[in-house]
């Protein structure tokens, strides 16, 4: 094999592929980078069994053949080498393959190709195609509730569910819930799947292009697909039943309190300041008809309380939050209002967003005594 091909591209390409190569595996091969040169155009593809990218870049295709190289020292050498034309050549009788571009020259060891197990890519008749804005609000508004915990996979992924005009995504690590619906034009499809959010979280760094493109999604029983660009991202979804989210979401309410987020934001950064060296970072906020009276306390480092001139509508209550949750939410906010929706000290409480009616928030409070 023997391409060249430019420096910024191939550096893009390198560093999205990369995402999918495997960091813990007994299977070497797996940590590597495939490079397939032919008909003009060079793809890369990485992949860990769990998810798999492939992406496509331009090369002037000198002598077609494929390679895999370390997924560890390839991205390096493209990132600090010069020039703005990168030349890769192997040779059949050496398993070196060179890197060069201007004065600088590299040979690094390569992998066996034919044992690397190329991304069979599919395309399905189940399918939507959503603008990459589009995908990403759903994705920045719901993801960062999924869990971190491992042992539960359940709850480490995000529901895609579509019904026929209607896409929503939503995400719970069962102490807070994020649900946010957008209208699906023209789309008759039906599915629900769930995502690993970690893949949801990379595909949003990747969806990052200065014109609206378009982003079509396929899926099988067991596997969903991404196609956008040149990039071809396909994962393994999570297995299992996921909770009835519209069971968690409260129906009647007795105290309403509308804010400027980002000023409650500030107030329980710093109220939470104390707090956060305690076990469950725990805020209280009673709601009177004059005020919101926020309050943190730590035995081992001291309190703080802060007081809002707001005044909610309905029963006086005091409830507790963990302090990030609420904050989580708040960021997604940002310079918007935050309508909190309550029904009782122990109760789910909702939060909506005045400028986004398709989203919701539930989160349940912290029981203190």
């Amino acid at each position: 094999m023997k391409i060249r091909c430019e420096k910024e591209q191939l550096l893009t390409a390198v560093q999205i592929v990369q995402k999918a190569t495997a960091s813990k595996t007994t299977l070497p091969i797996l940590t590597g980078i495939h490079l397939m040169a032919a008909d003009g155009s060079l793809e890369l593809q990485a992949t860990d069994y769990e998810v798999g990218i492939s992406m496509t870049i331009p090369a002037e295709v000198i002598d077609p053949g494929k390679v895999v190289l370390s997924g560890k020292f390839f991205p390096e050498i493209i990132r600090k080498i010069g020039g703005k034309t990168i030349e890769i050549a192997s040779s059949a009788q050496s398993s070196m393959i060179t890197v060069s571009a201007e004065k600088t020259e590299f040979k690094i060891l390569s992998f066996p190709a034919e044992e690397f197990p190329t991304i069979k890519k599919f395309e399905s008749n189940n399918s939507i195609t959503l603008k990459d804005d589009v995908l990403k609000n759903l994705i920045r508004k719901t993801v960062f509730a999924c869990s971190t915990d491992e042992s539960r996979p359940l709850f480490t992924g995000a529901l895609l569910e579509v019904n026929a005009g209607e896409i929503a995504m939503v995400a719970t690590n069962t102490h807070r819930l994020a649900l946010k619906k957008t209208i699906l034009p023209e789309s008759a499809a039906t599915a629900k799947m769930i995502i690993p959010g970690k893949l949801l979280n990379e595909i949003y760094k990747i969806l990052n292009f200065d014109v609206p493109t378009d982003v079509r999604i396929f899926w099988l029983k067991s596997q969903v697909a991404f196609l956008f660009d040149n990039i071809y991202i396909m994962s393994r979804v999570i297995e299992g039943q996921f909770p009835d989210y519209k069971k968690v979401i409260p129906a009647e309410f007795s105290t309403y309190c509308i804010l400027d987020a980002n000023v409650l934001y500030e107030a329980v950064e710093r109220v939470s300041l104390l707090a956060r060296d305690g076990e469950y970072n725990i805020i209280k906020i009673k709601f009177t008809p004059e005020s919101l009276e926020l309050a943190g306390n730590n035995p081992d480092a001291g309190s703080a309380t802060e007081s809002l001139e707001i005044a909610p509508e309905g029963e006086p209550m005091e409830i507790a939050f963990n302090a990030k949750y609420l904050l989580d939410v708040l960021r997604i906010a940002g310079l918007g209002q935050v309508k909190f929706h309550l029904k009782s000290p122990l109760s789910p409480v909702m939060l909506k967003l005045l400028d986004d009616s398709e989203y919701t928030y539930i989160l349940t409070p912290i029981r203190t005594n």
